[in-house]
């Protein structure tokens, strides 16, 4: 038997994916804490584990914190992360003590677990609810200019926040060793190696165990088309956009069910059409197994339930991870973005999915290959064998080392042609020069890195 301590945000996105696997350490007879919050209690007592409520950790935030969270703030998320980790700290230290885990499992995002488990030298394991992303996989993430200048206008903040966790006895490397995947660390990921992007760049501390999903339920499509809408749990409350689904699809020869969450009230949509309900919630799972088209905000979870129940979809993420998943579906076929988020844009994007069997077929590939991932079973055991063996090979030390290596030759041969160039030219063009050999500078750095990469590839490989 042994002991594990579970930890978790409370964000639905994150807590779901763990549930089963924690079910199954129940069922093999393990020990099993789960700490989180009131609102997943039964949810978790279900599973059989030991709830161990935090509630009294969190942070009172103020209503402009709020507004910040509730929009997926990076700077507010953190700096609330690293205060409730030391809210918890002489909580955790008397767990650790008393209990005397053989594993941590946490969500990547949960810092308390990661930074506690680091603190008492117990093996970590990271729960891993989207894509992992490292140096290479992040280039899947597009931030926008507003969320690239609200990154570094709140970065001197976190950094102050972080340094204070030394005083409380936790260890980091730095910020970054906190919200990036790195190929020491055992992890499990909760989709397959096929659907991870550049998946060959993870060390085998990585457990791709396909999507966390409760059933064994096969797709059981409808005559008549069935379309389904959700924007998720969390950046839901969006009256208009429902309302251009209703008026894209109540002419069309299609069902329409929409999920909208608590916060939207149903009776502000009228009459509705009588191809159309709305309900709060739904079993998402059964509806997706019958739908021909999913309109989603591409979070992880809704993506990958989609996809296992080989449901094409429409593409409207609203955040920068959201739009890494939106890329790789585009990738292998299955879904289409909105271009416009109109009525005439979505029926125009739902209807292309209908009428090109090719989305379905790549949903349907793409679900046959979840099935065949090991599971809850599989990240069960890769906790209960923490730390995993490893072959010490790591991608993407070795790249940074040849990346490294060709910035100093790009640095010595422009620096040589420029000492040449300039014995025959004005010397006044000298800032043209140095301008375009910085500019330069990025994308032949990505270029080799791109083709260096395909080299360490194809030696694992062979």
């Amino acid at each position: 038997m042994k002991k594990i301590m579970i930890f978790c945000i409370p964000a639905h996105g994150h807590t779901n994916p763990i549930l089963p696997v924690a079910q199954e350490l129940v069922s093999r007879g393990d020990a099993v804490r789960f700490y989180s919050f009131d609102e997943f209690r039964d949810k978790i007592t279900a599973t059989g584990a030991e709830y161990i409520s935090c509630d009294r950790f969190l942070e009172k935030l103020t209503q402009q914190e709020e507004e910040k969270m509730k929009n997926v703030n990076t700077t507010e998320m953190s700096i609330q992360d690293i205060r409730i980790t030391i809210n918890m700290t002489g909580f955790l230290d008397s767990e650790y003590k008393s209990f005397q885990p053989d594993a941590v499992y946490a969500d990547s995002a949960c810092f308390w677990g990661k930074l506690s488990a680091w603190k008492h030298h117990v093996p970590l394991v990271v729960s891993t609810s989207t894509f992992a992303f490292n140096q290479l996989s992040s280039q899947y993430m597009k931030n926008t200019p507003k969320e690239i200048i609200s990154l570094l206008c709140g970065l001197p903040r976190v950094q102050r926040e972080f340094r204070r966790l030394r005083d409380y006895g936790y260890e980091a490397k730095g910020f970054l060793s906190l919200v990036q995947s790195d190929n020491s660390t055992d992890s499990v990921v909760y989709t397959s190696k096929n659907f991870q992007p550049y998946s060959e760049s993870f060390s085998d501390r990585y457990a791709f165990v396909g999507p966390s999903v409760f059933s064994d339920r096969m797709p059981e499509k409808q005559a008549r088309p069935l379309v389904y809408i959700s924007l998720g749990t969390v950046i839901n409350e969006r009256p208009a956009f429902y309302r251009s689904c209703i008026e894209a699809l109540k002419a069309e020869p299609v069902d329409v069910v929409i999920s909208c969450g608590k916060a939207v009230d149903i009776s502000t949509f009228g009459n509705l059409p009588d191809n159309v309900k709305v309900y709060p919630y739904v079993d998402q799972l059964d509806v997706l197994a019958k739908a021909s088209v999913f309109i989603t905000h591409c979070g992880m979870n809704s993506v990958s339930e989609s996809l296992y129940m080989a449901a094409p979809m429409v593409l409207y993420p609203q955040t920068n991870e959201q739009q890494a998943v939106a890329r790789r579906v585009t990738e292998i076929g299955a879904g289409e973005i909105l271009q416009a988020d109109s009525a005439d844009g979505i029926r125009s994007a739902v209807m292309k999915i209908l009428h090109n069997s090719a989305y379905a077929k790549a949903a349907a590939q793409c679900s046959a290959d979840f099935r065949r991932c090991p599971g809850a079973k599989g990240a069960a055991d890769h906790i209960e064998n923490a730390p995993n063996p490893s072959d010490g090979r790591d991608i993407i030390r070795e790249l940074n080392k040849a990346v490294v290596t060709e910035q100093i030759l790009y640095n010595v041969m422009a620096a040589v042609f420029g000492a040449i160039l300039f014995r025959f030219i004005s010397v006044r063009y000298l800032w043209i020069y140095i301008a375009a050999a910085v500019l330069l500078s990025a994308p032949v750095k990505n270029i080799f890195q791109r083709i260096y990469y395909n080299k360490l590839i194809h030696q694992v490989q062979s």
